[in-house]
């Protein structure tokens, strides 16, 4: 009996490991997808430094986990409470993500410095979990991922289900970490011109992605 029980343990514990990997292999590919949040935090970290990327994208990250709990754990209740307010919700983001976008557009290279600060960070952290978290399709994105790819079939129990939010979310993680790393690097590269014009790349591309959320409530 004693054999029996620790066969199954470990066949277990090989099934978590397994559905971990799979989902950060998931979560990482999701980081890497260029999106509004990933050009923001890429411009940040080649602007304006490290830790202010990473606070851009740890605020991501965070909106990120939460709905993939929600997903994994099928809380269906609320689940179906966010889609049904998806429309004020998103209308919100979208205004808000063309505000970011403008910003973004409009900062010199000479405010970097004054952006950077200790307090600052929290700031940065804070609205770009408001901008993920106003998106409550995100929440459909995983839903399906889990599902077309199989690994809804194999969360049978929490500890699968935490597995599989703890791999989407470190995947996650540690590919937004490597792009604001790169981008950090390439900071020291970049001329005051340059700046400017990533700014206003940047702002573009963010614009662009706010009008495309605003049209699809129409």
């Amino acid at each position: 009996m004693v054999g029996i029980a620790y066969r199954e343990g470990q066949r277990a514990w090989k099934r978590v490991f397994s559905l971990f990997v799979k989902a950060f292999l998931i979560g990482a590919t999701l980081a890497a997808t260029v999106g509004p949040i990933t050009i923001l935090y890429l411009r940040r970290a080649m602007t304006e430094g490290w830790r202010s990327g990473f606070f851009t994208a740890l605020g991501a990250v965070t909106a990120d986990a939460i709905y993939a709990s929600i997903a994994a754990f099928s809380l269906s209740a609320l689940s179906g409470f966010l889609i049904s307010i998806q429309t004020p919700v998103r209308l919100i983001g979208g205004l808000f993500l063309l505000y970011i976008g403008y910003k973004t557009f409009r900062a010199l290279p000479t405010e970097r410095a004054a952006n950077a600060g200790g307090s600052g960070l929290w700031g940065k952290y804070i609205s770009t979990f408001f901008l993920t978290v106003t998106n409550p399709m995100t929440i459909i994105l995983f839903a399906g991922i889990f599902t077309g790819s199989g690994l809804a079939l194999t969360t049978e129990g929490e500890g699968c289900s935490l597995a599989l939010v703890l791999g989407v979310v470190g995947g996650s993680l540690a590919c937004a970490t490597l792009l604001v790393t790169l981008g950090a690097r390439l900071r020291t590269r970049i001329t005051p011109r340059w700046m400017l014009w990533i700014n206003r790349a940047a702002g573009v591309a963010i614009c662009a992605f706010a009008v495309t959320t605003l049209w699809g409530l129409i």
